[in-house]
């Protein structure tokens, strides 16, 4: 009996390695190069070839209460910035960081490398320095990524249950026309329910053609995104366009500020002043997040995505499952699809949704299959998106081309998927029939 303590104590060391590993040997190499470069780029790019000017960072954004100024060097501050990311990959390829401080080292190599950047596109060569709104930068984030956060929403629902929502792009599309039309009809109001609903017959289509017909559900998503764009294109000439003012004209969600909330700065303007389908994206992204991790439910959602033979032997039914959450997950992208028409700019245009589905399937995947992974990488692709629209009227210094500018940000979320990403796993059971 005293011999059998001490080989236990071994056994409790192992346990302690894998709570919190280290990275292999080849990731660790990969990310720390991926790391050393992206440093090197901004000392050398971002630092070295910026202006004379200072950057001055601004963060008024419309709110009751601003924050004062802050004025950086143009020059300085990327090379200090760039030495960080450096120092960074260093360490990483000598020593290694821990698999779970992963998430921190993306967050702090591009904010030191978006930083750098502004900086150099603000320092403005012979013209002097230049200014940025921070406030109006991020809301023009969250204006961008809403749609893709909710698509993503729609796809984590899909993926975790078994279903591979392909089909986002075309439940976006449809919940825009149905949006833009039953408003134009019956009111605003109306049309967030009309897209919604439009959405979720659009993932009735895919749940019972994917489920009860075992449809290959890649194919039956390209398939039902190519039906709606042809539809609404042929809705949008024979309807819409006969008579604009009475099938085409909605006008857009006002934007209704949350008193009190709304006033503080920088967080005020930036959440808490904003149209309904933003505050109910808020709702969506916190249920999806509860449910599925700490609801019955969403045990059994879990379940059905990873081994759904498994889980019909306790009892759970795997196609009621899969029914309601993927025809659940279309009313989600539809109201996406309101955010795109009445959300914004109020009218039907044909393919409104401009491959905004296929991104927010992007960002599920980057995610990880989970709702706040594809919460962030929505929000990364559209900060890019609005960064981009930015390079034009800063006053870049040196004759580089615009359209090499505003492929930078994107470049960046290369540079960070290559490196950090790497290999992921979707459920086990994602895009299998069953039985």
């Amino acid at each position: 009996m005293s011999a059998a303590a001490p080989e236990a104590r071994p056994e409790a060391v192992v346990v302690h390695d894998v709570v919190e590993p280290v990275v292999g040997l080849r990731t660790r190499v990969v990310t720390g190069a991926v790391l050393v470069v992206v440093g090197l780029v901004t000392v050398l790019g971002w630092g070295l070839g910026s202006g004379s000017g200072d950057a001055t960072f601004r963060f008024g954004g419309g709110a009751a209460v601003a924050l004062p100024d802050l004025t950086v060097p143009g020059v300085v501050t990327p090379v200090l910035l760039g030495a960080v990311v450096v120092a960074l990959g260093l360490w990483q390829l000598a020593r290694g960081f821990r698999a779970r401080r992963t998430p921190v080292l993306i967050a702090v190599t591009l904010f030191c490398f978006v930083v750098a950047f502004l900086c150099w596109a603000m320092s403005g060569g012979d013209r002097g320095g230049g200014s940025l709104d921070v406030v109006q930068l991020l809301q023009s984030t969250v204006f961008l990524a809403t749609p893709l956060i909710l698509g993503a929403m729609a796809g984590v629902l899909g993926e975790r249950s078994g279903v591979v929502n392909v089909a986002i792009e075309g439940q976006m599309l449809t919940g825009a026309f149905a949006g833009a039309l039953v408003g134009s009809l019956a009111g605003l109001a109306s049309g967030i329910v009309g897209a919604v609903v439009s959405g979720m017959l659009v993932g009735a289509l895919l749940a019972v053609f994917a489920i009860r017909y075992r449809v290959n559900q890649v194919i039956l998503g390209v398939v039902l995104n190519a039906a709606a764009l042809g539809f609404t294109g042929w809705a949008y000439k024979a309807v819409m366009q006969t008579d604009t003012a009475r099938y085409n004209s909605p006008g857009v969600l006002q934007r209704l500020p949350v008193p009190v909330l709304s006033d503080v700065p920088v967080i005020g303007p930036l959440l808490f002043d904003a149209n309904i389908v933003v505050y109910v994206m808020y709702v969506v992204i916190i249920a999806l997040q509860v449910v599925l991790f700490r609801t019955r439910w969403g045990l059994r959602t879990r379940a059905v995505g990873e081994h759904p033979k498994a889980a019909a032997t306790l009892g759970i039914g795997v196609q009621r499952v899969r029914y309601t959450n993927v025809v659940v997950a279309g009313g989600m992208a539809g109201l996406a699809g309101a955010y795109l028409s009445i959300g914004t700019i109020g009218p039907f245009t044909e393919n409104m949704s401009a491959g905004k589905g296929f991104i927010a399937l992007a960002a599920v995947i980057f995610g990880r299959w989970s709702p706040k992974g594809a919460l962030g990488a929505a929000l990364l692709f559209g900060f890019f998106n609005a960064l981009q629209t930015l390079v034009g009227i800063l006053p870049t210094p040196g004759l580089v081309p615009s359209s090499f500018l505003a492929m930078l940000p994107y470049l960046a979320t290369i540079l960070a998927v290559a490196g950090f990403v790497g290999r992921v796993r979707p459920p086990a059971a994602s895009g299998e029939p069953y039985p």
